[in-house]
């Protein structure tokens, strides 16, 4: 059976809801309801079409009483937040964890609930100089995240999994996004790579893969209505090395020695250019690459996106132009020469 009743949490942020706005758009789903603290923008609100919007907090029980009283019979957790607002560190994890406790606790209380979607993240597997070549779904990271997004990911997904054994009659399916980027989703790479002089640590060069945001809204789709549970890694085919991906941006690279990222980081979290986290600091020294062969064979699904193509699809359409371009070499080239010259 298809879902009837759908309550996709996060709608005001691009995932939720532009999920919402897609299941809205599908005759056979009866309602849909978004639920978040905030309404979503004019734009994002009219998109939505005929979802229903509910102001609550899914910290607060009374969650319960949206699920219950409205039939709701299929939840899309897509409110897991990566950055860090203005509450801080302990507001963030509070969204996360105590909220997603607390909707999971509310679906666990509803006989009428029956399909259970989590867009989880694949820095549950951490990033050190110990990984693994590639990371399946059952392989146990070497160092788990102490701190940030990635601990309250992994918090997450062991109450997902305490869930799926109290109620085993519902199926729950767990997606582990790898980092999103597109031209429409404000993530936290994009705007890194955005930065005019990306920052890197001497030394290293991570690999990494990326996801579209387009393919990250038709994995949720197809989950809703699947029938597949379980874990799936979830990321484009193929792999950028992070000096590739800062000159396909036509960005220019500076290398700063391991002890002086800290403060350079500091100073971009103070502009609100970049929210660098440990964990993101991490994941830029060393990468971490994802094998989705479960996800291509079990679940049914290929991302439309090569990591490259989503990087590329990423740069066009955010307009980035080359920092230094051809003539500004030429130009640098000949001003030199002339000085040489006049030296002589």
């Amino acid at each position: 059976m298809g879902p009837n009743v759908v309550l996709v949490t996060g709608v005001s942020r691009f995932l939720g809801g532009h999920l919402a706005a897609r299941l809205a758009a599908d005759p056979s789903i009866d309602r849909v309801l978004g639920v978040d603290t905030v309404q979503p923008g004019r734009d994002l609100l009219r998109r939505m079409g005929r979802t229903e919007f509910v102001r609550a907090d899914i910290r607060n029980p009374l969650i319960g009483k949206v699920i219950s009283n409205a039939g709701v019979d299929t939840v899309v957790h897509a409110a897991i937040n990566t950055h860090t607002g203005p509450g801080g560190r302990a507001t963030l994890k509070e969204m996360n964890v105590i909220g997603t406790m607390q909707l999971l606790a509310a679906c666990q209380q509803s006989p009428r609930v029956r399909k259970v979607v989590v867009r989880s993240t694949c820095a549950v597997y951490g990033s050190s100089s110990r990984d693994p070549a590639v990371f399946t779904e059952d392989i146990e990271p070497k160092d788990l995240p102490s701190s940030g997004y990635a601990k309250d990911a992994v918090e997450i997904e062991g109450y997902v999994r305490g869930f799926g054994r109290r109620r085993p009659d519902v199926d729950v399916t767990t997606l582990r996004f790898s980092n999103l980027i597109g031209p429409r989703i404000d993530a936290m790479l994009a705007r890194y790579f955005m930065l005019p002089v990306v920052p890197t640590v001497l030394g290293f060069d991570a690999r990494f893969q990326l996801l579209h945001s387009e393919d990250a809204l038709a994995v949720l789709e197809r989950a809703t209505f699947g029938d597949k549970t379980g874990v799936y890694n979830v990321a484009g085919d193929g792999v950028l090395m992070l000096s590739q991906a800062i000159r396909r941006a036509g960005r220019v690279a500076l290398p700063l020695p391991s002890p002086s990222v800290p403060a350079v980081t500091q100073l971009f979290r103070s502009a609100r250019l970049v929210d660098f986290s440990p964990e993101q600091l991490r994941f830029l020294n060393f990468g971490r690459v994802l094998d989705t062969t479960r996800l291509r064979e079990t679940f049914g699904f290929t991302p439309r996106w090569t990591t490259q193509q989503a990087f590329d699809d990423f740069v066009r359409g955010r307009g980035l132009r080359p920092v230094v371009t051809p003539e500004n070499i030429v130009g640098l080239e000949q001003r030199a020469g002339d000085l040489l010259s006049r030296l002589r």
